[in-house]
């Protein structure tokens, strides 16, 4: 048996599968997040590497398997998530201040955004690993005997006992520290954040090292980022939609500087990607049940009669790059309810993911589309009609520990469809009034 391990933002999802990629368990495990400033999202480290025994010991227990039918393991992360520890005792030095954060936002306006475009396929950003290390060793006042890693590095380090200290190309690649041509750590971008290159993992394109998970003697294969796990599970072109939304479409041997609005990171296994993110997608539904009390996932309503949410409450990321971006409702009036905010913050997300797309200079045949928010119809169908492609949601929706597992086994798995959604309608109207929102949020 293969343990997939998807260690993401809100939560850590295993599945056991077998060699075919049939699941035969699973489990999750929540994580919490703390914003202790406006702006700035942290995790505590610990609690990342005990949700991936919680979630083991999970899916074990709903098949009534045991580690000793584990076979290997396959790991996929949050990525960006930056962790800093104590190389001696393996302690953390400082919260894990995750991708979303935005406290570094002033100093990636001081970074040389052509240069680092040009070696990384990155836009110098918050989101990125590097600005959020800087930051971490100049407030902790901290150098020697340290370790830097993203999610993947500290949980093999947890899972090694410390004696590896080791990251995947695809996860290095977020990180705004790796030359994208060589796949190596770039000793121009480390000057330009004054990062120590001893505290960087060692970047290697095969995973298989022995290791221990619940007492029991494991062998890890794989190591990807999230959003690489997926697109391997996918094939072709994806769109990942959950806390945020991420659309990724292989570009092959292709690491020249991306299109303008986009980012190009490796692959899980060769190749490149062209990516956008979008920082607020379901993250967004969760903050509008809080401050609206809203109880329901679906549109009660025909049409939002006007109303636009763009949902910067963290910034924007693709196409526009907008860290200090803010949040609006507009078109609102005295007939609007709870109902048609729901329904604009869906609609929203489909928006978000349009204005990836169509960055894009060639547009997929069609999307694949995993997430939680897959299996909301209305979402899907309307997403279909905004794109104005065909939306494919597979029968598996942990495509991202799919993905794992599937890099663990050295296999590229075929999905099953579970629905298809074809554009029906035009939406052309309510496209132009989503973007004289965006406008007045851009202004």
């Amino acid at each position: 048996m293969i343990l997939a391990v998807d260690q993401g933002t809100t939560g850590t999802t295993c599945l056991l599968v077998d060699d075919a990629l049939d699941v035969h368990g699973r489990g999750y495990a929540p994580v919490s997040l703390s914003t202790p400033r406006p702006g700035w999202v942290e995790q505590d480290p610990g609690e990342l590497w005990t949700s991936v025994e919680r979630a083991t010991h999970a899916a074990l227990a709903s098949c009534g398997a045991s580690m000793r039918d584990v076979e290997t393991v396959g790991i996929a992360n949050q990525r960006e998530t930056t962790i800093v520890w104590d190389r001696r005792t393996g302690e953390p030095i400082h919260p894990a201040i995750v991708w979303q954060d935005r406290r570094t936002a002033e100093r990636c306006r001081e970074l040389p955004a052509d240069e680092i475009r040009a070696l990384t396929g990155l836009t110098p950003d918050p989101y990125f690993s590097a600005t959020k290390l800087e930051w971490v060793l100049r407030e902790t006042r901290r150098r020697d005997g340290l370790a830097f890693g993203t999610v993947d590095s500290w949980l093999l380090w947890r899972l090694t006992g410390g004696s590896v200290h080791a990251t995947d190309v695809s996860n290095a690649s977020r990180t705004m520290l790796l030359d994208l041509a060589s796949r190596a750590w770039s000793d121009e971008l480390l000057a330009l954040v004054d990062v120590p290159r001893e505290l960087l993992p060692e970047v290697r394109t095969e995973i298989d090292v022995e290791g221990t998970l619940l007492e029991a003697s494991v062998r890890i294969t794989a190591l990807a980022g999230d959003q690489q796990a997926s697109l391997f599970a996918h094939g072709a072109a994806k769109a990942t939609v959950g806390t945020g939304a991420f659309v990724l479409v292989e570009s092959g041997d292709d690491c020249s500087p991306p299109p303008h609005g986009l980012v190009r990171t490796a692959c899980a296994v060769a190749g490149y990607a062209l990516e956008g993110s979008v920082f607020v997608a379901t993250a967004a539904l969760e903050w509008l049940r809080a401050v609206a009390s809203l109880d329901s996932f679906e549109s009660e309503v025909d049409s939002t009669e006007g109303v636009y949410f763009v949902p910067a409450l963290t910034g924007l990321g693709s196409p526009h790059w907008r860290p200090d971006a803010r949040g609006l409702f507009s078109g609102l009036s005295q007939r609007t309810t709870r109902a048609h905010l729901l329904r604009a913050t869906l609609e929203a997300i489909a928006f978000q993911i349009a204005d990836v797309v169509d960055a894009l200079p060639e547009r997929p045949e069609s999307i694949g589309v995993d997430g939680g928010a897959s299996a909301n119809r209305f979402l899907m169908q309307f997403l279909a009609d905004v794109l104005r492609l065909p939306v494919v949601v597979p029968a598996e929706r942990e495509m991202t520990a799919l993905g794992a597992a599937a890099l663990a086994a050295r296999t590229r798995p075929t999905p099953r469809a579970a629905a298809r959604y074809e554009p029906e309608r035009d939406v052309s109207a309510l496209i132009a009034g989503w973007r004289d929102a965006l406008s007045a949020v851009l202004a």
